[in-house]
Parts: C-alpha cells; structure tokens; sequence
C-alpha cells in the first residue's frame, strides 16, 4: 500500500469580534468546504507545509501556533489502495486577502470563505477536519492565540 503524507491549516482570525477559519471549496467539487492542505514536499516540514499549502489555497499567511493532530484514512487511486496521514496546525492570520490566489493555483480551489469558528464543525465537509475545527475551538476558548 502506497504511504502519502500531508500538512494543512486551520487558519483563523477575528471579524466583527467572532472567531472565524479559512475554508476552501476544491475544484470540481461543488458541495464540498475543506480545510487548505496539500502533500509534504521533498526536506519540507510539515508545518512548513501546512503555512505553504495556507497560501496557495487561500491567499492569505499567518504564523504557525500549534500542531492540533492528525487525521489518517485510506483512499483509493486509479485502483491502488492509499494509506494517508494529514498533519493539521493552528495557524493565525498575519496578513493577504481571502481568495487572493496566484494562477498557478486556480484549478485546486473554487472559492475561499471565512466561516464562523463554532460553527465550522458543522460546515466542514470532511469527519476529520470538522475534528480539527473543533479542536481549534477548543484552544482558542483555553487561552488567547
């Protein structure tokens, strides 16, 4: 079984005094909001990864606060079973706009949107990143980031 490793984002900020994160919808999939992710690439770290992958998809940086977990699941591709494990961080934003996404970029994400925080666990497409939302949540709550 092949092995693929990941690292995304959950990135989130202050509007009008409500928390709220960066949520993408991929390409080609219309009723799907996921969190910005993407493959490890070659002497990266994770959480490098994780702040790369935060802009490409969403056009928007932040600082890394902490490391939230991991979601492991396995998929299937062009017949071959893979085994997958996505490595998600806290990431605050600094800075950028939104949707503000380089060319090169366009055919992964759809559409960006900043979603309400609490709500997010519901909003989400996918059981694991809807668990990252939460945990998220649940830091911010604990103390300030």
């Amino acid at each position: 079984m092949r092995r693929e490793f990941s690292a995304g984002g959950v990135v989130v900020r202050k509007i009008r005094g409500g928390w709220h994160l960066a949520a993408i919808r991929p390409g080609g999939k219309n009723d799907v909001w996921a969190l910005p992710k993407g493959l490890v690439g070659e002497g990266e770290s994770p959480a490098d990864t994780a702040l790369r992958e935060v802009t490409e998809e969403t056009g928007v940086r932040g600082r890394l606060v902490e490391k939230l977990g991991d979601i492991r699941y396995v998929y299937t591709w062009k017949g071959e079973r893979v085994f997958k494990v996505v490595s998600f961080y806290l990431v605050r934003y600094s800075n950028g706009r939104l949707g503000d996404i380089t060319e090169e970029f366009r055919h992964e994400v759809a559409d960006t949107k900043w979603l309400p925080l609490a709500e997010a666990p519901r909003l989400l497409s996918y059981k694991g990143e809807r668990e990252m939302a939460a945990k998220a949540l649940l830091l911010i709550d604990e103390r300030p980031v």
